[in-house]
């Protein structure tokens, strides 16, 4: 990988985003990007959604939610969405997003990110538990929540 570098989610970086490939398995626990984008819309102030380039090419997308009176602790400040594209999997590119919201998440004044994901063979779990989330709980639908301090 290049220099990794973050820039917002944009019309001119949807498509792309919405391009992006997965490995077979993985499309179950993915929803597309540009429900995120639609999201932004209708939650402005507290969606942050950002594409990771490496060079000029997306390979990456992130979106946080950063709402510290969200009634349920963790939606206040966690990784909404995270998908990096097939080709660029193993390379850093999660783990540089994940950092990046993490930033993002202190900056605001946050001391810890979470991110819900459902547990299965494909699924995100073992990136999560690699780069430093600790499981603390399940959602009503058997969904695995994390944490991780910032």
């Amino acid at each position: 990988m290049g220099d990794l570098r973050l820039e917002e989610l944009s019309a001119k970086t949807i498509v792309a985003a919405n391009g992006l490939t997965l490995r077979p398995g993985q499309e179950q626990f993915v929803t597309p990007v540009s429900y995120a984008e639609a999201d932004a819309y209708v939650n402005p102030t507290t969606t942050w959604a950002r594409v990771v380039l490496d060079g000029d090419d997306v390979v990456g997308f992130v979106r946080g939610n950063f709402d510290s009176e969200h009634p349920r602790e963790e939606f206040r400040s966690c990784i909404w969405r995270i998908n990096v594209d097939a080709s660029s999997q193993g390379r850093g590119v999660g783990k540089f997003a994940v950092h990046a919201l993490a930033d993002e998440a202190r900056a605001r004044g946050f001391s810890t990110v979470t991110v819900i994901w459902e547990p299965g063979e494909e699924g995100p779990g073992e990136f999560f538990r690699r780069i430093g989330f600790v499981e603390t709980g399940e959602t009503e639908f058997g969904e695995k929540i994390g944490a991780l301090d910032v």
